[in-house]
């Protein structure tokens, strides 16, 4: 027996609505060293489940009102529940082993057992449970530890960027054009790395669950705006014109009037508008970036009503596009892309966990050297 074993017996739960056959898995399981709870029944192993979250689970096929197959089902679609082994016990032909292995069984044995097998397939499910749960808990410390790095990062950032703007501000006294050129360097070089490190914190605060989003209605038309003038400056510095364009006229087939509120946390959504039209002009040598603004009519079209209507917000710009390959695996995390002034390829990954959120949709059309369309639609409030 292993380490980990002694300092905590493996849980298995078995289900069967034979007492027999419990007591013979029961009686042998255990003399192994194992820690076995027992059900009759497929009620009482799913309450048992996740109660106890076994590390294996050894489950009857033939059994009344709820069968193997649907316990299996019903534990495979909780997304509540980690990953546990199923080892299915079956006395039916090749048949009904292939639909266990395909709605999410890991294994079988058939009847009449044999115990050594048995033995053997325990030993060998439970080794694949603790391979993967150890797996997940690596990934969860160096997740932690890059979430608790990154937190750790923003205050020397933070102190250093205040520092920096007072040195442009000339808080200590005047300074000599050459000192200027290269404070403004360092502030910018500073500002890049917060905004990095700030982004790879809120990527981390999504995954882990710990984000709180605060939705109120959001007005759209208003977002794209303020997005705008708080951007216009960089674009016009690239010589670009920024402009905001609002769809004012209804779908066809459609009555009444348009609405741009949408119900989410306003200043997620403003992130997510603000790295999508703060990328175009980075992307932009030449031309225009336009934010077009499309409501949604309200109380749906006239021959569904109860359809889910949308609010689409599409960021246009004349710039390098995109190659089609990279457009698949655009929105992943940490991809960025070849042009050298991709950044960590985060910005995208946040901003799709951002409209995922809001129940919305982002995606891409581009060519490369005609520039590109990035397009968020989002449920509007009824």
């Amino acid at each position: 027996m292993s380490l980990d074993q002694i300092s905590r017996a493996d849980r298995i739960l078995v289900v069967d609505d034979s007492p027999d056959n419990l007591f013979l898995i029961q009686a042998t399981l255990e003399d192994d060293g194992y820690q076995i709870s027992l059900a009759e029944d497929g009620k009482t192993a799913l309450a048992l489940v996740e109660k106890l979250l076994p590390d294996l689970i050894l489950l009857d096929v033939m059994m009344p009102e709820m069968d193997g197959y649907e316990v299996t089902e019903r534990i495979r679609q909780n997304p509540k529940l980690p990953y546990i082994p199923i080892l299915l016990i079956t006395a039916h032909e090749r048949s009904s082993v292939v639909k266990g292995l395909d709605i999410g069984a890991d294994d079988f044995i058939r009847k009449p057992v044999d115990i050594d097998e048995l033995l053997a397939r325990v030993r060998s499910l439970l080794r694949l449970k603790h391979s993967i749960d150890e797996r997940e808990q690596m990934v969860r410390q160096r997740e932690d530890f890059v979430s608790r790095l990154t937190h750790d990062l923003r205050t020397p950032l933070v102190a250093a960027d205040r520092m920096l703007l007072l040195f442009q501000q000339e808080a200590f006294g005047a300074l000599p054009q050459e000192m200027h050129e290269a404070v403004d360097s360092m502030a910018r070089s500073n500002h890049k790395l917060l905004q990095m490190v700030n982004t790879l914190l809120e990527v981390y605060r999504h995954e882990a669950g710990c984000k709180t989003l605060i939705f109120n209605p959001v007005e759209v038309q208003e977002l794209a705006q303020e997005v705008m003038q708080e951007l216009k400056p960089l674009a016009e510095e690239r010589g670009l014109k920024l402009t905001v364009a609002v769809e004012q006229s209804l779908e066809a087939g459609t009555e009444g009037h348009l609405t741009t509120v949408v119900m989410g946390d306003r200043l997620e959504l403003h992130r997510v508008l603000t790295n999508l039209v703060g990328n175009a002009i980075k992307f932009t040598e030449q031309g225009a970036i336009t934010i077009h603004v499309a409501g949604a009519p309200v109380g749906g079209t006239p021959n569904q009503p109860d359809q889910k209507s949308y609010v689409t917000i599409a960021v246009q710009d004349t710039g390098v596009g995109i190659p089609a390959d990279e457009q698949a695996t655009l929105f992943e995390r940490f991809h960025s892309g070849e042009h050298k002034r991709s950044g960590s390829g985060l910005g995208l990954y946040l901003s799709r966990r951002i409209v995922e959120s809001h129940q919305g949709t982002i995606n891409v059309r581009s060519q490369p050297g005609k520039g590109s369309v990035f397009t968020i639609r989002l449920p509007a409030e009824k």
